[in-house]
């Protein structure tokens, strides 16, 4: 993967994209994304942007932040990189289908 020069993404109602783990920290346009996580894949709800930094919440529990985005799949969808201490699976977290996925400005 690679990260997108992008900072934030619109995202719309009804859209699926995949949630990523990664411990990479480059934030540079085209830095090269090889220790990864899947999660799994989200459903938006809401419409809104999601930013670099944005705090990702699965289920009440914080996962990590957005690093940024990996467009190897657009139009059908982005990799949603978050940025964790080290790279963690759906399984790992003992993710469920349904769980509440919440991106918050972090504080």
């Amino acid at each position: 993967m690679s990260l997108e020069p992008f900072a934030s993404r619109c995202v719309r109602e009804g859209e699926v994209h995949e949630l990523v783990t990664t411990d990479h920290d480059d934030t540079t346009p085209g830095a090269r994304i090889d220790r990864v996580g899947f999660l799994g894949f989200a459903e938006i709800r809401c419409a809104g942007v999601i930013d670099r930094g944005d705090e990702v919440w699965i289920d009440g529990v914080r996962v990590g932040t957005v690093l940024g985005f990996d467009g190897c799949h657009f139009p059908n969808h982005y990799n949603i990189l978050i940025h964790v201490p080290w790279p963690r699976t759906g399984p790992d977290l003992g993710l469920t289908p349904e769980l509440d996925v919440r991106f918050t400005q972090s504080t």
